[in-house]
């Protein structure tokens, strides 16, 4: 069963961000372009629920943050349902401990996922990502750095995202302002 996502996300410049836009719309098969807001609650595991211009959707992940793999579960609701996730999650007892604003640009390239991303008061970020079952998740994240050096981007290494996410954490609320 393929629920493991594996995943590299690396930062990105401005300029690399435009100049990914133009190669991926070029080499890859452009899936759709999103706008994305995502809550992440205060709780023993990574939960979050996400509204976007299709749908809601409650999202349940193993694991840190910033791992290379992890197992994830997914619920979709309908786009309209999400005041009421929110409500539902916060009666349980569940704060939001951080608010994502999100323009995504998805693509299908060389068998992976890519999204290139600009999160408000985050950065641009490109994340290449393959779904995979737990015998094959080495060898896909091996599959996915292969693919990293074809496009000649450095890895950004989970110690860099976890610190430049804690400083999110800790001023979201004020980046988004900005």
């Amino acid at each position: 069963m393929n629920n493991i996502e594996v995943e590299i996300r690396c930062f990105i410049s401005l300029e690399k961000y435009q100049e990914l836009l133009a190669f991926f719309h070029r080499e890859g098969e452009f899936l759709n372009e999103d706008y994305q807001e995502t809550y992440y609650f205060e709780a023993e595991h990574d939960l979050r629920i996400q509204k976007n211009n299709s749908f809601s959707k409650v999202v349940l992940k193993s694991g840190k943050v910033h791992d290379y793999h992890r197992k994830e579960i997914e619920v979709k609701f309908e786009r309209a349902e999400f005041e009421k996730l929110e409500s539902l999650f916060a009666t349980l007892g569940y704060p939001v401990a951080i608010k994502w604003f999100r323009k995504r640009h998805n693509f299908k390239w060389q068998d992976i996922d890519i999204s290139l991303d600009f999160t408000k008061g985050y950065g641009y970020i490109l994340e290449l990502e393959k779904m995979s079952d737990e015998q094959h998740q080495e060898q896909n994240l091996r599959f996915i750095r292969e693919k990293l050096k074809l496009l000649q981007i450095t890895e950004t290494f989970k110690e860099e995202f976890d610190q430049i996410y804690k400083h999110y954490l800790e001023n979201w609320q004020r980046l988004i302002k900005e």
